[in-house]
Order: C-alpha cells, then structure tokens, then sequence
C-alpha cells in the first residue's frame, strides 16, 4: 500500500491550491480528485471575478490551470472518487475506486452541491441561463428580467442582490409566505424590482435554439394552473448540501452540516485532518474564497507535520 505525506480530497478551487502549495512544500500530495474533476467551475462558462483575468475567463480552463500548476510542483492526481475514510487509523487510510492509500495529513475539499428543482432540463441549462450563484453570474443580466427560485434567506439575498443589475426580478416561491429572517424579507418586499410569485413552482425551463434560458413555465401549486414567464436568466436559491457522507460521525459539523473549524484555521477536530473550501465554508462560497481556505490548509497541514516531526525527534533523544 502507498504511504503519501499529505492527501487531498477534491480538486475544486480549493483543493488545487492546497496541492500547489503543499507541492512547493516538498510535501508531494496526491490529489483524488473525483468523478467531477475541477468541481463546480467546470460546470461555469464565463468567470468575471477571478482576479487576474481582466477579459474573463472560462471555468474549465481556469481550472485547468489551477490543475497544470500543481503538476508542475510535483502533485500527483488519482481520477475517481474516494468509498471510504478512516480517519482513526495513523496514518489516515483513503480507500478509493482502484486502490487505497495511508497519509500523515489530510485534506478535505470535497465541497457543496447546489440543491436543484430535479427539472428534465437543468443540466444541459447550467451556464446557459441557469445559475446557482447570483454574486458570480448577476453581472450578465444587465437590464434583464430574470427569476430567483426559493424562499428562504438565501433566495431573498440572491433576489435583492440581483436588483442592482436587472430590470426585473421573479422571486418565485412554492408557499403563500416567506421562510427568510424578517430583516431579508423586509428588504426584499419593499425592493420596488422584486416581484413576488405565490404559491409558485417551476414546472419546465425553456430553451431557445441556441440552448439558453429564454422562460419557464410556472404552475400554480393551488389551482394546478401554467403560465409562460418570459426570461433571460433562471436562479436557483433552494440551499446546499456539503458533501460530507464520506466523513460524517468521523469529523465535527455544524448545525447545517458543513465541516466545523476554529475562528481561524482550518484543522477539524480531528489531528491531522484539515478542511477547506465550500465543504466548510455555508456564507461565501466563491472561488476566490476556496483558493485562500486552500492555501490556509495547505501551510496548517505542513505545520502539523512538522510539529509531529519535531515531536517525534524530541522523544527519539530523550527517552525515557
């Protein structure tokens, strides 16, 4: 079986600059980087807001970058996805699809996955008009009509943020009332560009010919009742699920279920294992934000280890 110093789960934003500085550590990681290799961004056309990239650029070569650079330091990367972790074993044991491995440290970047409607079409849609992140796609709707699904604080973010770029937004919500905080509806009730749609669900999105959101059709939840709605861009804002399965009952996690870490850093509760990007992260959840968890995991994994180290030469020279 290998022995590696450091393992990375996850080969998004985050878990690609964990693996670029642990590299340049000399810590030769090894990246299993999952059946969606890139993470979400491989799912985004244009990304205005990464820094660097004053035209834009596109999700999956950005992420292809992100990959090239830390081959470049030496990472190594295993395609597929991990079955099994035992994080009580020293070292850690990763099982995964064709093999399994030990590591000292370990780095969980295994992120979050946007709930979605389950509508026939959404796949083929997401970045084409469907987006699950108004702070990276807003900016594309200038002066558009475009809708927010959902109902609770997120949707009611989503929708008053959205305002500063749309002429119109759909708040689009199941119930006959809000689920947000009183201060989130508050705001998003008296925004004179959001209107309300009661008692609503999406029953199908519409595509034009070049494969974009051109509309939905809404269904009445009450009366059984469809409509058209005609617009350019559809978002959706039901909530996330951190992909913890793999480390749940074995790490901390919050009320919301996402991997608990101090105030600052990014070590769980478990030594040796770290945690970075949006399988930790329920307020930001940019790119941006996943590199730097990424880069903050990687210096707290060498850290350890050399403390280990140091541990372990202190009681070689002085037993007892």
């Amino acid at each position: 079986m290998e022995h590696v110093e450091v393992a990375i789960i996850g080969s998004g934003p985050a878990g690609l600059t964990a693996a670029i500085y642990s590299a340049r550590a000399n810590l030769k990681p090894v990246v299993i980087e999952g059946m969606q290799a890139g993470g979400q961004l491989t799912t985004t056309t244009d990304v205005e807001n990464f820094p660097g990239f004053p035209e834009g650029v596109m999700g999956p070569d950005l992420m292809q970058r992100f990959r090239a650079q830390a081959e470049r330091f030496g990472a190594r990367f295993i395609r597929g996805d991990v079955q099994r972790l035992d994080l009580e074993s020293k070292p850690i044991r990763v099982v995964f699809e064709d093999g399994e491995l030990t590591c000292d440290a370990l780095i969980l970047s295994t992120g979050a996955t946007p709930r979605m409607p389950g509508l026939p079409n959404e796949k083929e849609l997401v970045g084409h008009g469907l987006s699950t992140c108004a702070t990276c796609d807003g900016f594309f709707y200038r002066d558009q009509e475009i809708a927010v699904v959902g109902g609770g604080d997120s949707a009611l973010e989503e929708a008053t943020f959205l305002t500063k770029f749309a002429s119109t937004v759909h708040l689009l919500h199941r119930r006959d009332e809000l689920r947000g905080s009183k201060i989130m509806q508050d705001r998003a009730l008296s925004n004179e560009k959001i209107q309300v749609h009661w008692n609503t669900v999406v029953s199908e999105i519409l595509a034009d010919e070049q494969g974009s959101v051109r509309g939905v059709t809404l269904k009445d939840t009450q009366t059984g009742d469809q409509r058209e709605l005609a617009i350019h861009g559809l978002f959706i804002a039901i909530g996330h699920v951190p992909n913890t399965s793999l480390v749940k009952g074995q790490v901390d996690l919050d009320e919301n279920g996402y991997i608990a870490l101090p105030k600052s850093g990014t070590a769980t509760n478990v030594p040796g294992v770290f945690a970075c990007g949006d399988v930790a992260d329920h307020v930001y959840r940019q790119a941006i934000t996943a590199a730097g968890t990424g880069c903050q995991a990687a210096i707290d994994a060498e850290r350890w280890l050399e403390s280990q180290a140091a541990t372990a030469e202190s009681s070689a020279s002085n037993p007892k």
